[in-house]
Order: structure tokens, then sequence, then C-alpha cells
């Protein structure tokens, strides 16, 4: 049995993309006011941040995490420690879907979490500086692996999610690939340590002594003889179609090549399709617990 352990495209002239100051208005809409049970801070004051030391795990900051996915999407929020000072809440991520509506959909996630100083998301797909480069699943109105209208490529492309759910939510935040949030809670800073995560896609983040390397999207890069990337060879749609004991075939043949190609020293599996893995792995390869993908929200927060 497996081991257990703890591009972007320019958009097109004649469709606005809404601002994050807009999203931030539709996503306050959409979630009730007492979410942390404040009060409305004077206009140009900043609210005063909450202490609840009677609460398992108290101490400041707690750190809001969201999981983004193309199936589902999760949040929870984190102590100081990273302990979960919630069970993960989570829903089926809706399509269509546009930025606003995503934006609208976490806010209304977090009702009812405990209360929190900072938020961080794990995105689906490229992202730089807060912003959104590819959204490879909410281009389609039918979800992952359908075929992209030019609307949606236009209003995901370059979309500063980062400031939209600072805005929407009240607190700072931070955004980035959800692989490479997953990989933060789970390398251990011992030499180069690549993490993959099986979902709806296929998810790498490569780490060399512990810090993160700049993000490929290694899951659109061909894997077979014909041509098929990674995402298509070993994403959920084609482990739904030739089942589990062929899609695992595929998985142990990726991981070979994913030795050749990088040499790392540990390989961690993760996402929610990790639970498919049914091959005995070899030393350097771990499958990895999916509440990474939460968990490693907090570590977002203590890179410089």
């Amino acid at each position: 049995m497996p081991k257990a352990a703890g591009g972007g495209t320019r958009p097109y002239a004649g469709t606005d993309r809404a601002s994050a100051a807009e999203v931030a208005t539709v996503a306050s809409v959409s979630r009730r006011a007492v979410v942390h049970k404040e009060q409305p801070a004077a206009p140009g004051a900043q609210a005063p941040l909450p202490v609840e030391h009677s609460h398992p795990g108290a101490g400041l900051p707690r750190t809001l995490s969201f999981d983004i996915g193309g199936t589902g999407l999760k949040a929870s929020v984190l102590s100081r420690h990273g302990e979960l000072l919630h069970e993960p809440v989570r829903v089926p991520t809706p399509y269509p879907l546009r930025p606003e509506q995503l934006v609208g959909t976490l806010a209304s996630l977090a009702e009812g979490l405990p209360s929190y100083q900072r938020v961080s998301a794990g995105f689906p797909g490229m992202v730089r500086a807060g912003q959104v480069i590819s959204a490879p699943h909410f281009v389609s109105p039918d979800g992952p692996g359908g075929q992209p209208t030019e609307e949606l490529l236009h209003v995901w492309a370059r979309f500063d999610l980062q400031g939209a759910l600072a805005a929407a939510l009240g607190r700072p935040c931070r955004v980035a690939n959800d692989a490479d949030v997953q990989g933060a809670a789970l390398v251990e800073g011992k030499g180069l340590e690549l993490v993959v995560t099986l979902g709806t896609g296929v998810g790498t983040a490569v780490f060399w002594q512990g810090r993160l390397a700049p993000h490929l999207e290694l899951a659109h890069h061909p894997l077979s003889r014909k041509g098929l990337s990674y995402n298509e060879v070993l994403g959920d749609a084609t482990r739904r179609k030739v089942g589990n004991k062929k899609w695992n075939k595929h998985v142990r043949s990726a991981i070979e090549v994913l030795r050749a190609l990088m040499f790392f020293d540990h390989c961690y599996i993760g996402g929610g399709n990790s639970r498919h893995v049914d091959f005995d792995l070899p030393d350097d390869v771990t499958l990895a617990d999916n509440t990474a993908g939460i968990l490693g929200g907090m570590k977002l927060w203590e890179r410089s």
C-alpha cells in the first residue's frame, strides 16, 4: 500500500472586466454583515482586529484559508500555529463561473467560521502578484474540459483576485497557485522537493531547500507519445473514463518521467484523487493529506 504523510491570454476588446472594487460590492451583498460580529468602523477608520482568547488555538493572527478547485471550494481558519480552528467547509464549484461570482461564493463560504485577521487562497492556475494569468478550469461555461469562450477568457485574464478578496473580506490577502500553497505545507526543506496534486487537473510545485521555485504549468506540457498533456492523461475526466487501474499505471509512469526530468530528492502526491493511488510507492514518493491545500495558506504569510 502507498505510504501516507502528515500562460496568460490577452483580453479582447469590447467587454469590460470587473474591477476589484466592483467585485467586492457584489461579494458584500452575498454575505451577511454579521460574519465576524463586529461593529462597523467609523468612516476612514480601520476596523479593530478581534481577540478571542477563549477559543481553542487562541492567538493572533488567524488565517482564513481558501482551497479553490475545479470541482469544489473549501475554506477553514488556521491558528498562528497552523491548527485548524474549524472543520473545513466545502461547496461545489459553480459553473459558469465569473470572477465576481467566485469572490462572492468564497465570501459566503467564510460565514460562520471563526474570526480571522488575514486571508490566503490557492488558485488552480498561473498566479503572479495576486493576479490570475490563467484560469483553465473557469474559462468554459461548462467547467473543466469545456470549450473556452472569449468573454470568460477576457474577464479572467489579469484579474486581481488578491485585491478583490481583500476588498470583499476587509482583510489583507495573498493568493498563489494551489499546488504551490499545498507544497508549502508539505515540504521539509531538504534538497529538491516536487509536489504533484491530482484532482480535476494536475498541479505541480518545485521547492529547493524549502524555497519555492518559479511556478511552471507542467500540467499543459505533453506527457504521452500522442501529445496528450499531464492534465489529459492524469486528470479526473480520464480517471473516470479509463478506470482506476489504468489511471494508476499512468500515474506510475508520470512519476518516472518527472524523476528523469527533475531528479527530485522527494516527491509528494496530494490532491483529492491521491486517495485513488493504490500501487506501492518508492521510498522517495509519499502520499499527502488533502488538507494541505488549507494548511498551506498560513505559509503564504511566512514567506518574505
